[in-house]
């Protein structure tokens, strides 16, 4: 998607890419092995991680980067928390939600080209 847009630094020169929690979390799933855990996966993790994610984003709001848009890779939970928050705080002028990278290719790897289309199209109306 990036080389499509034209290119690493083309891409970071428009955008800046960031996590409501820049933290990572794990559980230990059925088999005992230790898998990944979202903050969004618990009502109570979202809640603990709350105060945290508010001041990471206002540290990084600081840089001025330009808040009119936000691109939000996930289309539910993740767009729905960032949402509520930005009701509230008032970071972006508005989100657009655009389906996660490892959605896609986890479940929608044959269609990976029309969401890397979708991603450009989004994009460039904004950007180019």
């Amino acid at each position: 998607m990036i080389e499509e847009f034209g290119g690493v630094e083309k891409f970071y020169a428009a955008f800046y890419v960031s996590s409501i929690s820049p933290l990572g979390f794990t559980s230990v799933g059925k088999n005992g092995k230790e898998i990944n855990y979202n903050y969004y996966d618990s009502k109570e993790l979202s809640e603990s991680i709350y105060d945290f994610a508010i001041e990471t984003i206002r540290k990084q709001l600081e840089s001025g980067i330009v808040r009119d848009i936000c691109f939000c890779l996930g289309t539910g939970k993740n767009f729905r928390f960032l949402t509520k928050l930005n009701r509230i705080y008032r970071y972006f002028g508005r989100i657009e939600p655009l389906e996660h990278p490892r959605y896609i290719m986890q479940y929608r790897s044959t269609r990976k080209n029309t969401y890397i289309n979708k991603y450009i199209e989004k994009f460039s109306s904004i950007y180019l």
